[in-house]
Order: C-alpha cells, then structure tokens, then sequence
C-alpha cells in the first residue's frame, strides 16, 4: 500500500532507510526543520541547514522515487535564544519560494516558557504576512496538555489563522480533541517512549474516526523507526479496517493538507516496485 510520511527528519536517517522506505509503499515525506542534537549558535548555520533541507534531500529522495518535502522554522528547543530565534525568523523569506517547502514548521513549545511563546508567535506572524501553511510541535509527556492548549489559544487568538491550514502534531489520547474539535488537522507520532504506538494511533482512529488525522514516525537522530507508519498500516489491516480508511490516513489526509501550500505543484507519483541504489 502506497504512504506517506508528512514528518520524519531524513538528515539524521541514512540512505538505506530510504531504500526500505520506498520498498514498503512510502511515496513521499515532508521534513520539519528540527533540533540537530545540540544548540546551533549562528543564524549562518541555520542557513546551511535550509540549503540541506531544499537543496540536498530532494535529490537524495528522489533516487527512490520518493517526493521529498520541507518545512522551515527554528525549533522549540533552540527558541529559548530570541535575538538568534530572530535572525533565523528573518532569514526563512529567501526559501520559502523554493520547490517543495510546503510552509513554516515545526513550530511550538518544548517546556512551555515565555521566551518559547514570544518565538512561536513571531513564527506565526511570518506565515500569516506570506501566507503559508503551519506544522505545530506540541511538548513531550507531562507538558503536552499545558503546551498544546497554550498553543491553541494563540492560534485561535490571531484571526488571521485559519485552523484548516495548520497542522497540529504529536497529539495523543488526551490532546486529539483539542486540535479535531477546534477545526485544526493533527498528526499521532509513532516513537517509542514519548509519543504513540501503532496499536495506540488505531484505537484513536476507532474513537474519533479517520477525518483530519495523519500518522508519522518523525524518523530522527534518537531511538525511531522509519518504517513506523507502515506498522501502522499492517495493525489497521490486522484490526479488520477496509484499505480505504487505511488509505485515507496515511496517504489522501496528508495530501489534501499538503495541497493548500503556495508551492504545491502535483500529487507524488505512484509506488514503484523497484528502487534505484546509490548516492
């Protein structure tokens, strides 16, 4: 079954996790800007990082047939640093015209502090003055509730947002309805530890239905499976779920999200049975 991957971190993944991405149906992936590890210290070294997401992961991608797609942002876990926070904030206009950057993201808080809200919203009022779509981090374990409500309210309180274009992501069992119930798409993450099982993502599914709710691995440098969305799909399929519903949470959901971006250009081709090796 053809899928889609709308958040995994391919710069921390090696070659050959695209390779078994592609031989199990995956078709195309978009990848947030996100934490390397450690706290970078220059806007310079952002901009490098940009030219990898738009420039580099696109061609390494697509030796497997698989459309690679970027997000932009500076990440929660560096946004405690504003003047830096800034300066990257300035510098995301010179990419956003560049093929397959489907808006600004993943934006929001990691432990919920002023300095991380003051960055978020300045995240926010960049999209709103250029129009693009919004990929939200909601926090880990006991300060997700907090955060993803936090995050929320300042979305809501900007009327300028429109919650159709935005994507609220790691949501769990008891942060599903914020984002459903308040006309946002959202994304179940599924990564050991901290976020969502495969078994965890279908009994959700179960419970709030297959409307405005895409799957992940957010594949990265920590303990992740790249292939955690087609374990997804083997549950559903366990479950006794039709491949239309299966197919709608991993492949049309993210699409029709997609499609509302500026770049948007077409729909990823089909799976191919084969690969190509070699970078």
């Amino acid at each position: 079954m053809r899928y889609i991957d709308p958040h995994i971190h391919m710069i921390s993944r090696t070659t050959d996790d695209y390779a078994r991405m592609a031989y199990a149906g995956c078709v195309a992936i978009s990848e947030p800007a996100f934490w390397a590890g450690f706290d970078r210290g220059t806007a310079a070294g952002f901009h490098d990082y940009f030219r990898h997401l738009t420039e580099v992961e696109p061609k390494r991608a697509a030796q497997y047939h698989i459309r690679h797609y970027s997000w932009l942002c500076i990440n929660a876990k560096e946004a405690e640093n504003v003047a830096l926070s800034r300066d990257v904030i300035a510098m995301i206009p010179e990419f956003l015209g560049k093929p397959g950057v489907l808006g600004i993201g993943e934006i929001g808080l990691n432990k919920n502090t002023p300095n991380e809200a003051t960055v978020f919203q300045e995240h926010v009022d960049l999209a709103m003055k250029t129009n693009e779509l919004i990929l939200i981090h909601t926090p880990h374990l006991e300060d997700k509730f907090k955060g993803t409500r936090m995050i929320v309210d300042m979305l809501l309180g900007d009327r300028r947002v429109t919650p159709g274009r935005v994507c609220i992501d790691h949501v769990e069992e008891h942060t599903v309805r914020l984002a459903l119930d308040n006309g946002f798409w959202c994304g179940m993450t599924l990564y050991p530890v901290t976020k969502m099982t495969p078994s965890r993502a279908a009994d959700v599914i179960e419970m709030y239905g297959s409307d405005h709710i895409m799957v992940n691995s957010a594949g990265d440098w920590g303990r992740s499976d790249p292939l955690a969305v087609p374990e997804f799909i083997q549950e559903m399929k366990r479950r006794g779920h039709p491949a239309e519903v299966i197919d709608k949470v991993v492949y049309q959901n993210p699409l029709t999200f997609w499609k509302q971006a500026n770049n948007w250009k077409d729909e990823p081709a089909p799976a191919t049975a084969h690969a190509r090796g070699g970078y």
